[in-house]
């Protein structure tokens, strides 16, 4: 059974790297091919902006509209994960090596510089 099948309702933790694997399995079995980079940054840019009509209007001051009562954060997010897989597969990243260089370029960065904001206090 493929990595992102869910047996019996009984979710599976996935690294990165099996997210991406995931992905491009579902994309080459349901899929015809990925999207073209220009078209999935553009989807992917349509997926954050309905994740950011969910915050706005669920934790911001902005009123809920009764189209808007059924969209769930977790899924719009997983949406904007799958795009953002699908970019990093089509143009060669490694998310698990981006990301761990990522984290420890910020900790070598910030290590200090949130600790001496007065802001966050």
């Amino acid at each position: 059974m493929p990595r992102y099948c869910n047996t019996k309702n009984k979710l599976k933790k996935m690294t990165l790297e099996q997210a991406q694997q995931s992905v491009d399995e579902w994309i080459k079995t349901n899929g015809v091919r990925y999207f073209n980079e220009l078209t999935n940054m553009a989807m992917l840019t349509e997926e954050v902006g309905e994740v950011a009509r969910i915050i706005a209007r669920k934790y911001g001051e902005q009123s809920e509209k009764e189209s808007d009562k059924d969209k769930v954060l977790g899924d719009e997010l997983a949406d904007v994960l799958w795009v953002l897989i699908c970019l990093a597969n089509q143009t060669g990243v490694n998310l698990t090596e981006a990301f761990t260089k990522n984290i420890e370029k910020k900790t070598h960065r910030d290590k200090d510089r949130h600790h001496q904001n007065p802001k966050l206090r």
